[in-house]
């Protein structure tokens, strides 16, 4: 049965980006094994789902090769964003219902493996407060950014599953807990 997870990385005061979408300071502490991790959990994820931002970051990074991921990826946005080699598709989702439907797309593509919601907060919140999602993954960076786009844009509830320490980072497993 597909589960849907949140895995990303985070900042100690909880920003998974900076106020201008950078992730450089992600980069400047060891992260070998937890990125170790995070390769052995793309593998195994049949669906990805991304907002725009880090689409665009994503995109910034690769430059102009094809998609990184060889897994149907999900993009939400209302912009008209450029399009890359890939199986990458862009939906909008206004309404709960509109969210759902696009969850379920994904749950039936994704034939059993994980759907992969890579970023953002907000979206993150809204999949739990649906009902939707099933687990949050973080890798929690020895930095802190004061500000930016926030790990979760509101209230959930969660339950710790695993805390364990890869390279300088703290990885926690957690459980939504479902109200």
């Amino acid at each position: 049965m597909s589960r849907t997870v949140y895995n990303t990385a985070t900042s100690l005061d909880g920003f998974i980006a900076t106020e201008d979408h950078s992730l450089e300071w992600l980069f400047s502490a060891d992260g070998d094994d937890a990125l170790g991790e995070v390769e052995d959990f793309i593998r195994n994820a049949g669906a990805i789902l991304c907002g725009a931002s880090t689409y665009e970051w994503i995109l910034r990074h690769e430059g102009d090769k094809p998609w990184p991921y060889g897994t149907p990826t999900w993009v939400l946005t209302h912009r008209d964003l450029p399009r890359v080699e890939g199986d990458v598709r862009f939906a909008g989702a206004d309404t709960d219902q509109e969210l759902r439907d696009l969850h379920a797309e994904m749950v039936e593509t994704a034939d059993g493996r994980d759907v992969w919601l890579v970023g953002g907060g907000g979206i993150a919140a809204d999949l739990a407060r649906l009902g939707l999602l099933d687990e949050v993954v973080v890798s929690i960076a020895p930095a802190t950014l004061g500000s930016g786009a926030p790990l979760l844009a509101g209230r959930v509830d969660l339950r710790v599953l695993d805390v364990h320490r890869a390279g300088d980072f703290a990885c926690a497993r957690y459980e939504v807990v479902r109200r």
